[in-house]
């Protein structure tokens, strides 16, 4: 992740609650409805190491909140009509890039639109493609068969240069497609297998928003990412035809950014910035009404998590390193002790003790290349294994090199002190040994 050319910058705003709950769901975290003049009230209440353990989950609150605090918890957060409930609430801030910042600034910025996207693609020189989307929660149906709660997403046409995907069966949309708005769709792989059981999709006709599109193509089955979340269930349409059944204002939007080669983050987020604020005319001290996200922050999270786990793997290994290294030493000394008599015999006829330290040596960096050896092969099979996982495992010429080397190591270690007191012994006494 460290080796990402490219960034990819949202501008995005407003909540949507549907999918807020179902986040929240996940962490045992209630949505409260007051039946009064409330919009919508969202329970905070549990502790505090489950809230920490929500820091680096990526927030789909459409640019209003993108990580939760360890701070917040214990407390509400809402819209208010009425100033007789304020005892309702607990203010309180939610920080964003390390600042904080009022929640009520974010309920008041307004939605990316279609025309920003196109300010952005004129004046831009950063970056090179950007998209406009956004994401629903709605029943799909073919003939009997239907599918509660799938993702639509309404897409503008570069979307697969910003965010590319692969296609198992069919194509993508052709530009006059996007722009018409025709009434065409790309199906997710685990949508494909539950509606249409077997036979091919293409050039069938489903049900999205009460109206039919015919499936174009089906996208490869990928699995579940870290955070639950998958590909394989969503209907991807051109946001031209999506908008004239949903209003597009009402939903949390996102504008993608994805920078030219080269480009760094910072260089793409001013430019962003100055073109947002010159678009919506936002005077020289006003802050900004839009908020702008880079996946970086993301992958310098992934980045710190396997960082972690890669320390306690070679913690664990060293451990296991240190009993490997005490198991082919204790050999080795109770195979110079009932080879004494044959170490003296060989001295006599004239080896030499660099001949005989070599010997034991060498006794001792085999039996450990074995079980490295042993190991990498355990390891290359669980690589073949993995094609039928929903990730993928890689056993790189590096990985392989580090093997050996630390196997040579542990064998040289755990085998010189049995081979120098081997090397060393008194020939006439070693003949006489009875052991």
């Amino acid at each position: 992740m460290k080796r990402i050319k490219s960034a990819l910058i949202s501008v995005f705003h407003k909540d949507r609650l549907d999918e807020i709950a179902k986040l929240l769901k996940k962490f045992d975290i209630k949505i409260y409805s007051t039946g009064g003049t409330y919009d919508f009230i969202i329970g905070l209440g549990m502790e505090a190491t489950t809230v920490e353990s929500l820091t680096s989950y990526p927030s789909i609150l459409g640019g209003r909140v993108k990580t939760l605090h360890p701070k917040v918890f214990g407390g509400i957060l809402g819209r208010r009509d009425n100033k007789d409930d304020l005892n309702h609430f607990e203010e309180y801030e939610i920080p964003e890039g390390g600042n904080n910042y009022p929640w009520w600034k974010y309920w008041k910025r307004p939605e990316p639109k279609l025309n920003d996207l196109k300010e952005i693609q004129q004046r831009s020189t950063a970056s090179e493609a950007s998209a406009f989307m956004f994401e629903v929660q709605r029943t799909i149906k073919y003939r009997n068969n239907s599918i509660e709660d799938v993702s639509v997403l309404g897409i503008s046409h570069d979307f697969d240069r910003v965010l590319s995907f692969n296609l198992e069966e069919g194509r993508y949309f052709t530009p006059l497609e996007s722009q018409s708005g025709k009434n065409v769709a790309i199906i997710g792989n685990e949508i494909a297998s539950n509606l249409f059981s077997g036979v091919s999709p293409i050039g069938k006709k489903i049900k999205v928003f009460g109206s039919k599109v015919e499936v174009i193509g089906v996208t490869e089955k990928e699995g579940e990412d870290l955070f639950g979340s998958s590909s394989d269930n969503q209907v991807i349409l051109p946001v031209n035809y999506a908008r004239n059944h949903i209003d597009i204002q009402n939903v949390g939007t996102t504008i993608l950014v994805k920078a030219k080669q080269y480009v760094s983050n910072e260089e793409l987020k001013d430019e962003l910035v100055g073109i947002l604020r010159s678009v919506r005319k936002l005077k020289p001290k006003a802050e900004d009404d839009f908020a702008i996200n880079e996946t970086s922050i993301i992958a310098q999270e992934f980045d710190a998590f396997f960082g972690v786990i890669g320390i306690v793997g070679w913690i664990v290994g060293g451990f296991s390193l240190l009993v490997g290294g005490f198991g082919i030493a204790n050999i080795m000394f109770v195979s110079v002790r009932e080879r004494t008599s044959q170490i003296g015999i060989q001295m006599s006829l004239g080896a030499k003790k660099f001949f005989i330290l070599f010997q034991f040596l060498f006794e001792a960096v085999f039996l450990s290349l074995f079980g490295g050896f042993f190991g990498l092969l355990i390891i290359y099979i669980l690589v073949l294994l993995s094609k039928n996982f929903p990730f993928s495992l890689h056993l790189t010429m590096v990985n392989i090199v580090i093997g050996i080397s630390v196997s040579v190591g542990i064998g040289l270690i755990a085998g010189i002190v049995p081979s120098y007191i081997a090397s060393r012994l008194d020939p006439v006494e070693a003949m006489r040994s009875t052991f």
